[in-house]
This record gives C-alpha cells, structure tokens and sequence, in this order.
C-alpha cells in the first residue's frame, strides 16, 4: 500500500525534483531515500552501492543507525542484500531474521525489524546497488509494491551512473560501474592500442522516465509494437534479408514481438508510472540481469536476440533512426561493437582509429583481414564488451594476445603504454630493414609483396620495401560506395593505384563480393551456406556487365602499361575460359575504337577452392600465375567456416594435410614453369611464412605492417636446412592430422629466427 503522499509517479517526481537541487550527493541521497520510506510506508529505507571490490557500501538510510552509513559494508552473495546484488532478482519477506541468508550486523540497528523488501539497482543488466525497505510489523509486500520500488531503483541507477556519487567514494576506492575489467579475448590483428571507447550501435539514451499520461503511453507502446511486427514481416517476406539479419533471426524476433508474458511486463512497468521507453529499458534490465547469469549458450544468445528487440522497439518510440558514430570520431578511437562488417569498418575516419573489439568475429573474418590491412589493433570474440562500457571510457587491448582492459588502472594503462613505445621500436627496425633485400642466410631470394585494397595503403609499398603489390582488393570501391561505381570512377581509382605504385607491379583481383562482402545497394540472395553459394566470379559470369565493366576499367586504366589482373573462386577451367574470353572481348573493343591497351597483360587466378588442386596440370599452361587465396582453400580442406568461432580454431593451418596440399600447388606451378605467390593471412605471419619457404615458396604477399617482422625472420633463416627438415616431417609416418607447428617453434628457437 501506498501513504497519503500518494503513488509511484508523485513519487518519481519529487526525487527527479531532489536530484536537479544544487546539494551535495550526500544530502540528495538522505532526502531520497525519506521520501521512499515515506512513500512506502517504511520505516527503514536503504541504499546500498556496490563497489569495485565487490562489497555492497551502505550509502545512504533512513531508520537505521545513521552512524553506519559508509561504515556498513556487506559481500556480494552475504546476507539478503548480498543475495540481491548476487542473482538480481527482488526478495520480499514478511520475517527476514527467518530467512537462512539473514545477516545481522549490530552497528545497523536493523534487529527491530522484520518484513524486507530488496531490488537490485540494475543498468544494462549489471548490478550497481541494492535498494531496501523494512518494517518492525511482519508484512506481505504486495507486487505493485515491488513493482513501484523497482520503477525507482532505475532512478538511483541513472544517478550512479552519471557520476553523481564519485566524490563520495574513498581515496583507493571506486564504485562497481567504474571498476577496472580484465576480458580476455580472441586475438585478431596484431597491434597495442590506447583509446576511447566509440560504440559502433550507439545506445539509445532514455531521458523522459516519468509519464505524464499511463494511457496515452501504453497507446504509444501499442502503435510502436504493430510498426515493429508489421516491419519484421515485411523484412521476412520480402525474401530480401540484409547482412546479418538471417531468416532464423527473425522469425525469433517475431515470436518474441508476440509474446504475452514480455508485452504484460511492458505494461505493467508502464502502469507503475514510466513512459514507454523508460518501461522497454525497465524489462530490458530485468531480462539482461536474468540471462547474462546464465551459461547455457543458447539461453545467452537468446539475450542478444532480446537485446535486439528492445533496441527495435525504441527506435520505433522514438523515431530514431540507427547512426553509427561515424562522425566526430575522437581521436585514439577504439570501437567496440557486437559485430560488424569489413564495409563498416572502412567508413571510419582511420587517422583517428586505433582498435576494434567485438563481441563476435574471428581472426579469419573479413573484418578482421581488413583491420590487418589497415594496421588496427583487434580482438574478437569478447563475450558482453558492449553491456560493459561506456561511451569514452579508457580502453586497451592487446592484439597479439586478446587482453582486453576496461577502465585500467594507472599501473596497467603505464604498462601498455611502454609496451607500445617497444613496438613503436621495433617498427622503426622493420622500417629500417625496407631497403635490405629479402634473402635468407644461405642467399635464396624471397619475394615479398604487399596486399592492398584502398589507394591510401598504397603509400606503405615504398614504405615497407615491398616489391610489387600482390593482391589489390577491388571490391573494397564497392564496398564503401553509396551507389555501384560508374565505369569512369572504376577507371580513375585503378589508374590512381597505377600512378601510386610506379614501376612496381599491381595485381588487381576482380570482384570478390557475396558471402559477408555485401554490397549495400545490390538486392541481397538468401543463401543457406553463402561462403558456398553465389559469390565471386560466380557472380561475374552471370551477369557479365558486372565483371566486363570492371575488365574494361582496367584495360583502359593501365593506359599501355602492364597490367596483372586475377579472377577469384575459380573451381573449374571452363570458368577460366569463359573469363578470358571477355578479356579478349575487352581488348578487341578497346582496339575498336583506338584506346592503348596494356603493353603486356598477365591474366592468373586464385587458388582458393579445392578441386583445382586435381586440375594444376591443365590449368598452369593457360595461367602466366598462380596466387593461393590461403584463407578461403584452408577452410574449404577442412569444411569449418572461418567466420564461426566454434570450428574456426579447430584447425590449424599448419597441421600436414593443409601443407601437403600447398606442396602439392608449388610443385605443380614449378614443373610448369608458371610463377605462384600465396597472398592470404598465412604469408603474414613469421612461423607460417617459415613453414611456407620451407614447403618451396619465394612469393608471399602480406598487409603492410606483416612485411617488416617476415623479412626479419627470413633474414635469419638457413633456407636449405629447414627445406629438409620440413620435407622429411611430412614425409614421417606421424599421422596425417599432425600439426607442424611446435617442430617449426623449436626450429626457430635452435636457430635463433625471430618469429
């Protein structure tokens, strides 16, 4: 029941009117929690906040023994206040000494009390506090009761995360929203970053708690839940399912868009006196404190499907539309994000970006080959990063090692920083090694390239030394662009690559788009196994004014200078044929009508799918080069997904079969006669690029930052001793899934090779 001051909304008003008063936190707090016990008819009311070290401090009461404030402090899991803090949920007893969790502490006079009422203090699912009133009478607190004190805590929740009680907090201590976090993830691209935390999916930011009118706001919850079922089924219907929006997805969001028990509590928390968003971000809380305690993987990812929905749900209150924060990027940004595609990383300002973590996305991802090209620091795979920062907050993570640092302490944040003025050290060696040609201790010549995909990594080719580009990414144009490339701009930018690179040579692959390489104006296929399905070249031949339109751009951009061009995907010869037969098509036309063509053309492709291994013979004669797309042919041999954390690091890339299989490809291109070169992640990595020299390779292409640390390593390799120990490891009758990995560590330690 309710006092004579009336209920929960006259109440949130009055403590809305305390916190704008110009008073100390402290004072606030007092007059809070009066007005709480007030209105509940307590004659306790208490506010506990949890600090960094995992204590519940009381901060603030009314009817207990006001000497115990800042005194009183209790562990999370002890007591009933502990038990709160512990599983989030509300406990409400009408004799709490009975209750075998009681706790007593003398200093609190609270003995004289029996009935208790307790909720956590949640924001985004994480308890900061825990809110309580008692009585002397044994009492059964109804549920509006609990309802309305819930509604409040979301009030002491606003205030402790706005800061408002730092200067209450002790010298060494800090309060649990600030407190440093250690996450370890996966790691991704190589790199130290110091920064700001950007959120990628920026919260939507509830600042109207209060209604005015309940029935004007469940009319709105109402008009807002039929916009968000009617948009989920058009989206479903349409057959025209956007990136990461996938079928199962959806039909989730709308068996949750149409579930009783969520849209009751929606109501519910609005008749308790919040608007309609103020009321999504209520259910929301409850629901995130419930799962995020859970371990069960589905249950935990049916809370990011909730998530979603709620997020879905405000935007329909609200009429805002989803932004990322691509403009007025701090400067050391450090993103942080659930997932994102390679064409969202591209549109940050990267002068100002220094790293990226998400919570989902390994280190084969597309996003993740791009951050490498980019030289962004980047871990995946950090569970709930985005329900554990705050816009601007401090953040370091550690590339090499997946370390993740929230909110350092001084000790951590100086340790790092010396760390990356050690790297800034080592790059400056590298950089000096840039005009030393790449050649092993016993003389073999190694050539190294670089792999680009915008015209502004083409000013690092003279900067690393490298001899040529060796994959020239062309889809990344696309990726970026509002609208598809006309042939002009596709001719611009290729001959602008031209211009930057000089009289080094550029391989440009056509277009590799599908799978997760989603060109935002194209209409999108629904693929049961799009890594499998419509992608590539396969998309060139279907609809050749795609891929003639390109050919054409860059026949006409090399301007009579030479000119590689490579075609990705291809399984079959056919699919060769048919792609030099535009080619010459091309060629004839531009002839026709007097443009220079290239003084000399070399056409290659990809070997990326595994039934051109059965193929090599015929397909060398027809070729001037080979280039082995590493990425995609070791998760083809292995059938594991390189974008799906569960099978992704299953495999090791240096494991026999793989290496076998790229024996098999060197040996084929050198009884031909024709050049190969391996451009995917394994060239970039020292021990993998060791493993590749040893298995016959002299051509690898790497991102920029990778050429420095390589040509290291080969500087202090004897060639012709690991060539005969790889040879006779693979030929050892050790079973045909053994890795190489730990023989080629200790090779490289014997032999003093920095990798």
């Amino acid at each position: 029941m309710y006092g004579a001051l009336g209920g929960p909304r006259l109440l949130l008003r009055r403590l809305r009117e305390v916190m704008a008063e110009s008073i100390s936190p402290q004072a606030q707090l007092d007059k809070i929690v009066t007005h709480i016990a007030a209105n509940m008819v307590a004659e306790v009311c208490s506010v506990y906040v949890l600090r960094a070290d995992g204590s519940l401090e009381l901060y603030a009461t009314e009817g207990l023994k006001p000497e115990a404030v800042h005194l009183t402090l209790i562990h999370t899991g002890e007591g009933l206040v502990g038990r709160i803090a512990e599983t989030a949920e509300a406990l409400a007893l009408s004799d709490a000494q009975q209750h075998p969790s009681f706790l007593y502490r003398p200093e609190t006079g609270e003995e004289i009390y029996s009935s208790f009422l307790g909720v956590p203090i949640l924001r985004g699912g994480n308890t900061l506090g825990v809110l309580v009133v008692q009585n002397k009478a044994r009492r059964t607190y109804s549920e509006e009761e609990i309802e309305a004190l819930q509604t409040t805590a979301m009030l002491l929740a606003e205030m402790i995360a706005s800061g408002q009680l730092q200067s209450l907090v002790p010298p060494g201590q800090d309060i649990a929203l600030r407190r440093p976090l250690a996450i370890k993830g996966t790691p991704v691209a190589d790199g130290v970053a110091l920064g700001r935390v950007v959120l990628h999916e920026p919260r939507i930011i509830v600042k109207q708690l209060i209604a005015e009118d309940t029935k004007a706001e469940i009319a709105r919850l109402d008009t807002a839940i039929n916009a968000l079922r009617d948009s989920i089924d058009r989206l479903i219907e349409s057959g025209n399912i956007g990136p990461g929006e996938h079928r199962d997805v959806l039909e989730t969001f709308r068996m949750f868009a149409h579930d009783r028990g969520w849209l009751r509590r929606l109501r519910e928390a609005i008749s308790s006196g919040l608007t309609a968003e103020a009321a999504v971000e209520r259910v929301q809380n409850d629901a995130r404190a419930k799962l995020q305690r859970r371990t069960e993987p589905y249950l935990r990812e049916r809370l990011h499907d909730l998530d979603d929905l709620a997020n879905r749900l405000l935007h329909q209150l609200t009429g805002q539309n989803f932004v990322p924060e691509h403009a007025n990027l701090p400067d050391h940004a450090i993103i942080v994000a659930r997932s994102m595609g390679a064409a969202a990383l591209l549109e940050y300002d990267r002068t100002k970006l220094r790293g990226l973590v998400l919570e989902d996305g390994g280190a084969s991802s597309h996003v993740a080959i791009v951050a490498r090209a980019l030289g962004i620091a980047m871990v995946g795979d950090v569970a709930n990063i985005t329900d554990f920062v705050e816009p601007n907050d401090a953040l370091i993570l550690d590339g090499s090692t997946g370390d993740v640092h929230v909110r350092p302490p001084h000790d951590i944040e100086h340790a790092y920083a010396e760390k990356a003025r050690l790297r800034a050290r080592r790059q400056e060696q590298y950089h000096k090694l840039r005009a030393v040609p790449a050649v092993t201790r016993d003389g073999v010549k190694i050539d190294l390239h670089m792999n680009a995909g915008l015209l502004v990594d083409l000013q690092h080719v003279a900067e690393t030394g490298a001899l040529s580009v060796g994959l020239f990414r062309t889809e990344l144009q696309f990726m970026v662009a509002a609208r598809f490339p006309r042939l002009s701009e596709q001719e611009d930018l290729y001959r602008t690559a031209l211009d930057a690179v000089g009289d080094r040579a550029l391989t440009f692959r056509t277009l590799d788009i599908g799978s997760d390489k989603v060109l935002p104006y194209m209409a999108q296929v629904q693929e049961e196994n799009p890594a499998l399905g419509w992608r590539a070249i396969r998309i060139g031949l279907d609809r050749p004014v795609l891929l003639r339109s390109q050919l054409r751009a860059l026949l006409r951009a090399a301007d009579g200078r030479p000119l590689r061009i490579m075609f990705p995907m291809i399984a079959m010869i056919e699919e060769l044929d048919r792609a030099k037969t535009m080619v010459a098509r091309e060629l004839l036309h531009l002839a026709r009508h007097n443009h220079p063509i290239p003084s000399k053309l070399e056409l290659g492709v990809m070997v990326e799918v595994p039934s051109l291994l059965w193929q090599l013979d015929e397909l060398c004669p027809k070729v001037d080069f080979l280039s082995v797309g590493s990425n995609d042919l070791v998760q083809y041999l292995f059938a594991a997904d390189r974008d799906n954390k569960r099978v992704a690091g299953r495999f090791d890339c240096l494991s026999v079969p793989i290496l076998r299989a790229l024996k098999l490809i060197v040996d084929k291109a050198a009884a031909h006669g024709t050049s190969v070169t391996l451009c995917g992640e394994m060239g970039g990595r020292p021990l993998e690029a060791m493993a590749l020299m040893g298995l016959g390779y002299r051509g690898l292409s790497m991102s920029a930052a990778a050429i420095g640390p390589v040509k290291a390593m080969t500087l202090a390799l004897d060639l012709g001793k690991l060539e005969a120990s790889v040879h006779s490891w693979l030929e050892a009758d050790q079973g045909a899934s053994a890795s190489l990995r730990e023989r080629l560590k200790r090779f490289a330690e014997e032999e003093e090779i920095p990798i």
